[in-house]
């Protein structure tokens, strides 16, 4: 009111403007915090925990739109691997008390699942990874700052580089944290494989004792049981299993303290072994340090080796899951040997057609983490002189075949394996009526009236037995043994699970 009164009606126009702009400014001062790099100044959101650095990269890197933050393991995982390097460099003192208490603890929310969208960065960026690991730094320091009782932004306190970032390069905490994520994503890829050997497991057992003819080159073989069949898709995810298990210890080989190219400039000699200490001692892994930490920055075999466990269980997958549309094909016109449930129609002009969509859908994520590993195959190759800069591609493929694999593996089970039945009878008159069983009479008669008798049945329609019971002198007896169906597909015994030298089974494990 004063203003008013002392004013003219221009001089109040310009006053009260004078006043929004200095309300405006305090608004935006509010809004946002500066904050500076190398490069220069930038305005950074108030109410965000990244820093400068992850504020460039979200502009530099615009290309898939799936942020780092999606990957929530590897998010978490990086936070274990700060919160050990904090508590390393407390017990070697080169961290006071207060600093590494709050960056511990604020490592611990992130671990926890809290601030899962300060992590925006786009999962395809440059730096070999500095842009996620300045981002971790970024929102451990300002959280810690938070706790501690600063504003975001005083880094004169806490500092992204200084304290968080201590003793620590990119280049050895974000394969680190890459490593830590793949063990940590190992338990619930082997959960989900085991889940569905166990189905197949069931299903063999159910039907241990019901015949069908084999095929080879998508022609008749020799009899054999659906259980041995089923079976045989289980014994490829315990090779799987085994695979997982050897992938593990190899993956507990880190580089902490190596920094920039191994040899370990800007931290403390100590550091290597305390860090490497404690991350196996808080994430109770058998963790060792890499012989030679020169080599153990470029070296991506680790990552190679992952890739190829899930490309190879991928093959698995696919090989069960194309076996089961072809033995469901039909219903007429096909195998016919066994039935996939039905889950939706399967045309738009064809009444009735019911297609095996979720073993084609199986195979779809099959061929995609068969692309998978060719990339993360390029990647690993691309390693030039002291860094391998695609760490974040690896990582990102690797991650996303292992969700895909689980969720595969899941619906697999759930949506087809549990609810298969078996065409028992259809499978015993296929193996009965096949002129391929005329093997069985090879030791009698020898491999050419064997043939001629095979001939013979297919000609005229006429079963083997039939056959060789007017073309040989072998009596009803010893033909009803020779071309016992059920004692050909046992020949080396009949084992629908994994039995110990006594015939006891052995209980699978996912360890």
């Amino acid at each position: 009111m004063e203003c008013l009164r002392e004013c003219g009606t221009a001089d109040r126009r310009a006053c009260g403007k004078e006043k929004a702009d200095s309300m405006d400014s305090t608004r935006q001062a509010a809004e946002t915090r500066l904050e500076h790099d190398v490069i220069g100044t930038m305005e950074i959101p108030a109410d965000v925990y990244w820093g400068i650095h992850t504020q460039r990269a979200m502009g530099n890197f615009t290309v898939t739109g799936i942020a780092d933050g999606s990957h929530t393991a590897l998010i978490r995982a990086y936070a274990t691997v700060k919160r050990a390097c904090a508590i390393a460099n407390y017990q070697l003192g080169m961290l006071d008390a207060r600093k590494a208490h709050h960056i511990e603890q604020a490592c611990l929310e992130i671990e926890n699942g809290a601030l899962a969208d300060q992590f925006p960065v786009d999962v395809l960026q440059g730096g070999a990874g500095t842009s996620l690991n300045m981002n971790m730094n970024e929102v451990i320091a300002n959280r810690a700052l938070e706790l501690a009782g600063k504003p975001r932004g005083d880094y004169g306190y806490i500092h992204p580089n200084d304290d968080v970032n201590r003793s620590q390069s990119t280049n050895d905490t974000y394969p680190a944290a890459c490593r830590l994520a793949i063990l940590q994503g190992l338990k619930p890829l082997r959960e989900a494989t085991q889940r569905l050997r166990e189905a197949f497991h069931m299903q063999a057992d159910r039907h241990s004792n019901d015949i069908k003819i084999g095929r080879t080159q998508l022609q008749d073989a020799v009899p054999m049981t659906y259980g041995q069949e089923i079976h045989a898709w289980a014994s490829f995810l315990a090779t799987d299993l085994e695979a997982m298990n050897t992938l593990a210890k190899r993956l507990c080989v880190f580089n902490l303290g190596a920094t920039a190219i191994g040899t370990g400039i800007c931290a403390d000699l100590r550091f290597r072994h305390t860090a490497t200490t404690v991350l196996a001692e808080i994430t109770d892994l058998p963790i060792t340090a890499a012989s030679d930490p020169v080599a153990a920055v470029t070296d991506t075999s680790s990552y190679i080796e992952a890739s190829a466990v899930l490309k190879n269980l991928a093959v698995h997958l696919k090989k069960a899951a194309d076996d089961l549309r072809l033995l469901n094909s039909g219903p007429r016109c096909g195998f016919g040997d066994l039935t996939v449930p039905p889950r939706q129609a399967g045309s738009s002009i064809m009444p009735g057609k019911i297609n095996p969509v979720i073993p084609e859908c199986v195979d779809q994520c099959c061929f995609t983490i068969f692309g998978m590993d060719v990339t993360v195959n390029w990647a690993c190759a691309e390693g030039q002189l002291q860094l391998n800069a695609f760490d974040p591609l690896i990582i990102h493929e690797i991650l996303t075949a292992m969700t895909i694999a689980i969720n595969a593996m899941d619906m697999f089970r759930t949506k087809c394996v549990d609810g298969l039945r078996i065409n028992v009878e259809q499978g015993r008159r296929d193996a009965e009526m096949s002129p391929s069983i005329c093997a069985a009479l090879n030791g009698k008669i020898g491999y050419e009236q064997a043939m001629s008798i095979a001939k013979e049945a297919v000609a005229t329609g006429k079963s083997v037995r039939e056959v060789a019971g007017e073309r040989t002198d072998a009596d009803r007896t010893e033909l009803d043994s020779l071309l016992d169906i059920a004692a050909m597909s046992r020949k080396l015994g009949q084992t629908c699970r994994d039995v110990d030298a006594d015939g006891n089974v052995i209980s699978p494990t996912t360890d």
